[in-house]
């Protein structure tokens, strides 16, 4: 992946996301105005750093900028948790104190842990590949594990498998969060081939894949409700939440339960019995 790219194409749909009004600058009703969002002028304005500088930095060349820049930059095109670390990810590639990516291999603590848990568990890796996840989580998920799309991913289900479109409650929700977060993913450790190599095939088989690609979004694993559509016991209304593990690095623990009485808990109760 071209990281200069990457850094401008990112910055520059940032900017245009922001207006003059977001930003609090008054501008002349009768100035005509040819982007949708800022200036290049005024983010370096809002970020006290010259037109020249923040051209360089616009253009892909972020080596050298200070965390204190790189800062100012984030806070004047009103960046969130998400894509202010996706900015200091494009800036940092070689960060010294970075770990090395897990070798995707499951501890077997990790996965006795995961077969333990009541709920939905599951272990992926930065480019979504299920790597472990408990009897409940294979039934609740059975389309991503029955091979179609080969072993369990969750990328390749949502843009490739048709059948996602049935299963997700808000298909275009749950396909735009998993290109964001792949986007975060890819961006943490450059030296890892699975995202760009999932990336690129995406791009060639799906152009629903390309379109939200570009955007440019980012998004962290977080903790979040999903309704699901399941073949065989109907909707399942799920809380998730998502935890780094910490002793694997690029490894991410999924959890998801349903709350105690509902319908969606009666459900997963009969999933558990069948398997």
């Amino acid at each position: 992946m071209d990281r200069r790219r990457q850094i401008r194409d990112f910055l520059i749909s940032r900017r245009a996301n922001v207006t003059p009004a977001d930003a609090g600058l008054h501008v002349a009703e009768d100035r005509l105005r040819r982007v949708p969002g800022l200036r290049r002028e005024e983010v370096a304005e809002l970020a006290g750093v010259s037109v020249d500088y923040y051209t360089q930095l616009e253009r892909g060349d972020l080596d050298g900028a200070s965390d204190s820049v790189l800062g100012a930059i984030a806070g004047a095109l009103r960046l969130d948790d998400a894509e202010r670390l996706h900015l200091f990810d494009l800036a940092r590639p070689h960060t010294p104190a970075r770990l090395l990516a897990s070798s995707g291999l499951i501890r077997p603590p990790v996965q006795r842990a995961v077969d333990a848990f009541a709920g939905m568990a599951l272990v992926r890796d930065r480019s979504w590949n299920y790597l472990a996840s408990n009897a409940l989580a294979r039934a609740v998920y059975a389309q991503i594990f029955d091979g179609r799309t080969g072993p369990p991913n969750q990328v390749r289900y949502v843009f490739l498998d048709e059948r996602a479109r049935d299963f997700f409650g808000d298909w275009d929700a749950a396909a735009r969060d998993t290109a964001r977060v792949l986007r975060s993913e890819a961006a943490r450790d450059p030296g890892d081939p699975g995202p760009p190599a999932l990336i690129a095939e995406l791009s060639a088989a799906s152009a629903e894949f390309c379109a939200i690609w570009a955007a440019n979004d980012v998004r962290l694993p977080a903790a979040g409700r999903h309704v699901f559509r399941h073949p065989e016991v109907g909707e399942l209304d799920l809380a998730f939440e998502a935890a780094a593990l910490r002793a694997d690095p690029g490894l991410t623990l999924l959890l998801a339960t349903a709350e105690p009485g509902s319908p969606t808990a009666a459900a997963l109760a009969r999933l558990s019995v069948a398997v």
